[in-house]
């Protein structure tokens, strides 16, 4: 075993990896795009800031305790929109915040305490829209200036939206009303009436996801996706006439997302992701032609405003790998060529940089996955990841835990299991309706992978992962227990059964989809995926990290798990933080890394 000496001094080298700051995302004003909005952690935790483009100076909006890790700068540049809630919680109202900083101002509060995840204003700043989800389903309100939000929908299952046309007239959500899966319809709304214009459908099983809207007056043509062919593809919708147009890019690979307009609408930007791997292409609409761009590799910013054309003839987005913080860089929007660095907030030390590398699952299939090892010969203790989601994927993200546990003398290796997008609809799909099965077969095919390899101490795999994947982990423990030498879980699901009771209306909506029923409907398969079931066949001592005011992974389905493995002799430890879905905090980040740590090292002795 080759671990180096723990070291947990406060300017101990692996946690300046941590305090290296980034770039979360950024916007500029629909009408003033020499004012934008910044997210970013630069002072520790991540907020909001007004960003004046042409001096690239920062003000800090927004103080909130558990951080801030979304917003809305109005078409004008004059207010910052944000969703404040209570240490996390997500339930809470919009605000708003001038630019130049100030008191926040509630936008809706006539309206009892709502989850959202979404505002978005049109083009001219006419109207605003946002959703709202509580106990009864997902709504959908828009204001113009000055007035009290007027509810135009309701959707029971889940939504996304709204998206608004340049003057507001329009509003288009994607929802699963009509599937009762994640398989969602398009639905175009009169914002003035509520009525409902079209629908945009390529029949049952079918994924449709919105872009932005045309940023001219009168055009109302949209950006969105269909995933008819298996991968997403792009096509410009107008809901007004009914047309379509899907563009004609069949030579590009994989899942391919229309990410912006030009200003003149003649070109659009497409985000091409393909097996985790990133490439951006320049689409002529007139002439019905994508060319490539010769842009950094790594990861790159995306759609809904995150990578926009600016007046310079340049195009701004954001863009990391996994020894660089996310940082706002420059493209000249012909070549692609990077011309500048806009935003840097942080430097990180040397690393090791991931590679990318294939496997088999225990079911035959091929799996992707990043791959990073310390100096010298292998087999090392190795530390095994799944990603948040599922509905994600593990591209070359910057990750200081990474970094951390090579610096310490472990392998580490993240994989893109199955239910992991831009694989495939088919992929993706295959999880539906019996979470937990496939994915554990994939990590179990890892952890053969890695041994057979000389990569990992055969004793010595550890699994981790947060979210969705704190759930694998603890999912893994128990259904394959003779694999691990223990576990390392952040705010994970124990009990689908329980979350679900106790959860927010956003992520009820999300687990309906996933199981294609509530708790109820589908009493076998929450309950053959949910790890409390297998309680009784965990080997491996268990750290949870979980936060106490989460309302996707809330605590009581966690303290059942709890109580159920100290009934049966089992070793488990819980660490509660006061925060929610996570921690946007650098030194809460280096405090859980430094508790998994030293879990990982008490463990393999």
């Amino acid at each position: 075993m080759t671990l180096k000496p723990l070291n947990t001094h406060t300017d101990a080298s692996w946690k300046q990896w941590f305090r290296a700051s980034s770039i979360a995302w950024s916007k500029v004003a629909a009408g003033n795009p020499q004012r934008g909005l910044v997210c970013t952690n630069k002072d520790g935790i991540y907020q909001l800031y007004g960003w004046e483009v042409e001096t690239a100076k920062l003000t800090r909006l927004t103080d909130q305790p558990a951080g801030v890790v979304s917003g809305l700068i109005s078409a004008d540049g004059r207010y910052v929109y944000y969703h404040r809630d209570e240490r996390g919680n997500e339930i809470g109202h919009y605000v708003r915040v001038p630019f130049e900083g100030g008191e926040a101002e509630d936008v809706s509060p006539e309206l009892t305490p709502y989850a959202s995840f979404f505002i978005d204003q049109s083009h001219s700043g006419k109207v605003t829209g946002f959703l709202t989800a509580g106990a009864s389903g997902f709504e959908i309100y828009v204001m113009a200036a000055d007035e009290s939000p007027r509810r135009i929908a309701h959707f029971r299952q889940l939504t996304f939206g709204p998206v608004l046309s340049y003057d507001g007239e329009i509003a288009v959500v994607d929802t699963s009303e009509y599937s009762g899966t994640l398989d969602t319809t398009l639905v175009a709304i009169d914002t003035s009436s509520g009525a409902e214009i079209a629908r945009l459908s390529d029949g049952d099983a079918v994924k449709h996801n919105f872009g932005s809207f045309s940023p001219l007056p009168g055009d109302f043509r949209i950006l969105a996706t269909t995933n008819r062919s298996g991968y997403d593809r792009p096509l410009i919708w107008n809901p007004r006439t009914g047309e379509r147009h899907d563009l004609k890019i069949d030579d590009i690979q994989g899942e391919v997302s229309a990410w912006a307009w030009s200003p003149d609408a003649s070109q659009i930007l497409l985000g091409q992701l393909y097996q985790a791997e990133y490439q951006l292409y320049l689409y002529d609409v007139a002439g019905q032609k994508a060319s490539r761009l010769d842009h950094p590799a790594g990861v790159l910013g995306g759609y809904n405003g995150n990578s926009f054309f600016m007046p310079s003839g340049e195009i701004f987005l954001t863009w990391q790998d996994s020894l660089t913080p996310s940082r706002l860089i420059a493209l000249d929007a012909t070549t692609g060529h990077q011309t500048r660095a806009v935003l840097v907030v942080g430097e990180a030390p040397a690393g090791r940089k991931w590679r990318s590398v294939h496997f088999r699952s225990e079911n035959g299939v091929e799996i992707q996955g990043w791959l990073v090892t310390p100096e010298g010969d292998g087999p090392f203790p190795t530390i095994l990841e799944t990603h948040g989601g599922p509905t994600a994927v593990m591209s070359e993200y910057y990750s200081p835990n990474s970094q951390t546990w090579v610096e310490h003398g472990f392998a580490y290796f993240t994989i893109n299991y199955h239910g992991s997008t831009t694989f495939g609809k088919d992929f993706e799909r295959s999880i539906w309706g019996r979470l937990g099965q496939l994915e554990v077969e994939d990590m179990a095919g890892a952890y053969h992978w890695l041994v057979e390899n000389g990569i990992a101490q055969p004793d010595a795999v550890l699994v981790t992962g947060w979210s969705y994947g704190g759930y694998l982990t603890l999912q893994s423990l128990g259904t394959r227990p003779d694999l691990w030498a223990g576990g390392m879980a952040g705010i994970a699901i124990a009990d689908w059964t329980v979350m679900y009771e106790d959860q927010a209306e956003t992520l009820r909506g999300y687990q309906r989809a996933l199981f294609g029923g509530t708790p109820q409907e589908k009493p076998d398969a929450h309950r053959a995926s949910s790890p409390i079931t297998y309680a009784e066949q965990i080997k491996a001592p268990i750290l949870v990290v979980q936060g106490s005011n989460d309302t996707r992974c809330p605590a009581r389905q966690m303290r059942g798990y709890e109580e159920r493995l100290k009934a049966l002799g089992k070793p488990i430890h819980i660490h509660w933080f006061d925060a929610g879905h996570g921690s946007r905090a650098q030194e809460q980040s280096i405090e859980h890394q430094e508790l998994l740590l030293r879990f990982a090292y008490q463990v393999l002795g």
